[in-house]
């Protein structure tokens, strides 16, 4: 028996990790890196997810047919989605890529990562490096200092994604914006330039542009189970939409694709919009 997690700071790369006991599941934890929230993990229930983003990406995993699959996460952090992925579709083979080796140290020791795969490295490195057709399943949700990493968000990424993706493979994305939705029009007219079938998932007062916060894209050469999704995004504990076809090609506009020569930065979050408890 592992002994219990060790609340308290630890250096990481990318500033002061902090692990915190959630003061309302006996066995849950949060990380934190320099007050934004990373990851939330219940110890002794994988399926129990806290941050509504994450359980917009598991209603996406889990409309995705039946049995297990062959997944790659760029951005592990305490690896919520990966325990999740593993709990309900046993027998998938997931890969993690993580550039903060001290934090995938910190939670190695301290939460356990046992059965589950992770490498230390830059994620776009890493998912190049993967062979063609190789996954079902790419989940990026890679931020530093709330900030979406760089080149995660480009034509060139896309396209290796789609080239490591299978025919009927689905891309999902974690991304941040804030009023009129710059950097989500512009990003969803870079995953057009490889995927014919776009969705997005976000609460109303984020797509309204009334306050900043997270928006779960997926993509895909196959057609995406929109109908399940709009349903399970507006039966949600917090309601989210659903929005695909005409809608989607309107809220993107004329915005242009973003390429490896602007390679454009996510925005800043305002203060302690991601913080934690």
């Amino acid at each position: 028996m592992r002994p219990a997690p060790t609340p308290g700071r630890y250096p990481v790369r990318f500033g002061t990790a902090e692990l915190l006991r959630d003061p309302d599941r006996p066995n849950a934890w949060m990380i934190s890196v320099d007050g934004v929230a990373q990851s939330h993990v219940n110890l002794d229930d994988p399926t129990d997810l806290e941050f509504d983003y994450i359980r917009r990406i598991a209603d996406v995993v889990d409309c995705l047919g039946e049995g297990p699959l062959d997944v790659l996460h760029v951005g592990g952090a305490a690896c919520t989605l990966p325990r999740y992925i593993a709990a309900a579709r046993p027998r998938s083979r997931q890969l993690v890529f993580d550039a903060d080796a001290e934090l995938v140290a910190l939670v190695r020791e301290q939460l356990g990562l046992k059965g589950l795969k992770v490498r230390v490295g830059d994620g776009r490195e890493g998912v190049s490096a993967r062979y063609d057709a190789s996954a079902d399943l790419v989940i990026v949700d890679a931020f530093e200092r709330g900030v979406l990493a760089g080149g995660l968000a480009t034509v060139e990424f896309t396209d290796e994604v789609a080239r490591v993706l299978r025919p009927a493979g689905t891309y999902v994305a974690n991304i941040s914006d804030g009023p009129n939705l710059p950097f989500l029009r512009r990003f969803l007219a870079t995953l057009t330039t490889s995927f014919p079938q776009v969705a997005l998932l976000a609460e109303p007062g984020v797509l309204r542009g009334r306050r900043f916060g997270n928006i779960v894209v997926a993509a895909s050469r196959a057609e995406l189970p929109i109908t399940d999704l709009t349903r399970r995004a507006a039966s949600s504990v917090y309601p989210a939409r659903c929005v695909a076809g005409e809608d989607l090609r309107q809220l993107q506009g004329k915005a242009k694709a973003i390429t490896d020569a602007e390679a454009l930065p996510s925005p800043v979050p305002p203060k302690d919009v991601f913080g934690i408890f």
